[in-house]
């Protein structure tokens, strides 16, 4: 006879909570992948007096090198600063030995910026979150 508890389930929208969920499942996977090291990849460009004007943050591991986000501020904006960011950090992801950018971004952010520096849609994931959608796109970065 299989036993039926009752659990009470606590609402944490924290984002240290978030945090914990993410590290047990990195914890977890670290035991079952061939791949043991994931590297934070961070650019940044700040102003003389410490202003962020322009990031870069992604990961990478194995072959993979996976972009989280590419942020220039409106003043910058036009001048190259997004290509040079992605250049520097693709640069450093094949030292670490990565093969392959893979990104999202939504519909009305940087699809075109992307595909212009090589990279391919592989899958559009359609009414995200309502009516927009959001592109997955990758790219090998030894050619």
């Amino acid at each position: 006879m299989t036993q039926i508890s009752t659990h009470h389930f606590t609402l944490d929208d924290s984002k240290e909570f978030a945090n914990a969920v993410e590290q047990r499942i990195a914890d977890f996977n670290w035991q079952q992948w061939e791949v043991s090291e994931r590297l934070p990849l961070g650019l940044k460009l700040e102003s003389e007096t410490g202003e962020l004007l322009a990031g870069f943050s992604a990961r990478t591991f194995g072959n993979w090198l996976q972009i989280d986000n590419l942020w220039v501020s409106e003043s910058l904006r036009g001048q190259n600063i997004g290509d040079q960011l992605l250049a520097e950090a693709e640069k450093i992801a094949i030292e670490r030995g990565c093969i392959y950018a893979i990104l999202d971004t939504l519909n009305f952010q940087a699809r075109p910026f992307y595909e212009t520096r090589g990279y391919t849609l592989q899958w559009t994931q359609k009414a995200y979150p309502k009516t927009g959608c959001k592109y997955f796109m990758v790219k090998n970065l030894k050619e």
